[in-house]
């Protein structure tokens, strides 16, 4: 056992060149990088999403967005490709030679540029906005650009949902309000078109209708009355050559008769019955007929001559005939009147019908129109809430400030992972070479190989020549690589691409 550990401590020794050689090249490649490095600064800034000045159940906003979707909307407008370049340009974050595409100055921008938000229940919503630079003034001015735009895009966002509210219920109030009058117009148009057969004049004409009968039925009666005093009249002539003996206790006509007992009637009715009862107004209606009937009947000049009893009869019977063609003319007014009475309560329940959908399209509409006014007010509530910036907004509460000392690139830990990865090549570099190394080097390397023990060995001796050229060999192959790749680092940086780049790109393709 001691003697394999000694040979293969021997082996290393031997080797220790190789283990060196390999070693100080990664570790001169990590400190040279570690120190072309540039230094980056990152300023950061903190916000806060504050809860509306004015409780809902006073006056409500009418923006709603949950603040971590605010945030997220806030953040893909702000790293818009515009944007992004406005702001590189505007502060100079990348110099002149870089030599970069606008697509790679959004994208290294984008990558940058960090938003970190911090919620939960019962807690205020705060995120941090930070940005890396190789210039610290650069970094805190981006900052205060990412604020200043945050600010001004969380204005304009909530100002311009509450305006956009605010013009949809104008709009839908002005709609309703021009969908409410037409429908009216049509209500207006219909009543006009059927105004006698409406529902709520169908008490009158049902009323309208029974006098009407009664009236025909009064008038019929008065016809088959006025033609049984014609004849009655005609035959006392025939008989006896006279009209009849007159009545010393009462002089009256018929009309004048008839007339007074419908005013006692009339005077008993009203005793009994109001001025709107249905018998109160036909009885009405009768007394003033007869009123003007009477009105109108010639004088009657008494005379004792018996010439004069023809002439008598002829004017009864004149007057008998007047009345009733009267009578008839009225009974065929009435019987239109009844007709056209009778058609316009047949169609007084379809009126209804077609009556009731207008009306209750008009109030369906006026419900509508009832709500969006409200809504409208509520909305420019909201909007004068979000002018005033008394609803939910966002406070810094720390600005950015030039940072002191730069966060990346960390020099400690790329050299000394550099020390640690070269330390580990180089030990699996002699590792690798001594295990495809097949060569007898030892006595039990030769047995396992031949099956033979041998007596003594010797060992290779080299001439001093011969170790002077090899120690040169390996010295000249050290140095080629401790000083060629720091001069070829210094030629990719200054000549074809700056490792600060490189290793970014380095970075994002291994995804770190």
């Amino acid at each position: 056992m001691n003697s394999d550990l000694r040979f293969y401590i021997s082996v290393f020794l031997r080797r220790i060149h190789i283990f060196f050689l390999v070693a100080l090249t990664i570790t001169a490649a990590a400190v040279t990088l570690s120190l072309r490095l540039p230094a980056y600064y990152t300023a950061d800034a903190l916000l806060l999403i504050e809860a509306p000045q004015i409780p809902d159940e006073l006056a409500a906003s009418t923006v709603r967005t949950n603040p971590t979707e605010q945030l997220e909307i806030i953040e893909q407008r702000l790293l818009t490709r515009a944007n992004l370049l406005d702001i590189a340009n505007e502060h100079d974050v990348y110099d002149a030679e870089d030599r970069l595409l606008p697509d790679e100055i959004v994208e290294d921008m984008r990558a940058a540029t960090t938003f970190t938000a911090r919620s939960g229940r019962n807690r205020a919503t705060l995120f941090t906005v930070q940005f890396e630079a190789r210039e610290a003034s650069t970094s805190a001015a981006v900052v205060n650009a990412y604020i200043n735009r945050v600010l001004s895009e969380n204005i304009e966002l909530r100002t311009e949902r509450a305006e956009d509210t605010m013009n949809f219920f104008d709009q839908e109030v002005e709609r309703l309000g021009e969908d409410l009058a037409r429908q009216s117009q049509r209500i207006l148009e219909f009543k006009n078109a059927n105004i006698g057969a409406l529902p709520e004049s169908l008490d009158y004409r049902l009323e309208r209708q029974t006098a009407l009968r009664e009236r025909i039925a009064q008038n019929q009666r008065e016809i088959e009355g006025l033609g049984q005093q014609r004849e009655r009249l005609i035959l006392i002539f025939n008989a006896t050559g006279g009209v009849g003996q007159a009545q010393p206790e009462d002089t009256r006509r018929p009309e004048e008769r008839e007339l007074a007992a419908l005013q006692n009637e009339l005077e008993t009715a009203l005793s009994i019955y109001s001025e709107q009862n249905p018998r109160v107004r036909v009885l009405r209606s009768r007394v003033a007929a007869l009123e003007e009937k009477v009105s109108q009947l010639p004088e009657v000049i008494a005379s004792g001559g018996g010439d004069n009893r023809s002439t008598l009869l002829d004017i009864q019977l004149q007057e008998i005939d007047s009345r009733i063609e009267r009578l008839e003319a009225q009974q065929g007014e009435l019987a239109t009147e009844l007709e056209l009475l009778a058609m316009s309560i047949e169609t007084t329940p379809g009126n209804a019908v077609a009556l009731d959908a207008l009306e209750r399209d008009y109030e369906n509409i006026q419900s509508q129109y009832n709500q969006a006014v409200a809504r409208q007010s509520a909305a420019a509530t909201g909007e004068r809430i979000e002018l005033l910036s008394k609803g939910e907004r966002i406070l810094v509460l720390s600005q950015p400030v030039v940072p002191r000392l730069p966060s990346s690139p960390n020099r400690p830990l790329i050299a000394g992972g550099g020390l640690f990865l070269g330390v580990l090549l180089g030990g699996l570099t002699v590792f690798l070479l001594e295990l495809m190394n097949k060569s007898v080097r030892r006595p039990v390397d030769l047995t396992r190989s031949l099956g033979i023990v041998p007596l003594a060995t010797v060992p290779m001796i080299r001439t001093p020549g011969e170790s002077t050229r090899r120690k040169s060999a390996v010295l000249l192959l050290f140095l080629g690589f401790v000083i060629g790749i720091p001069v070829v680092l210094y030629y990719v940086h200054f000549f074809i691409l700056p490792l600060d780049l490189v290793f970014d790109r380095l970075i994002n393709a291994v995804g770190f």
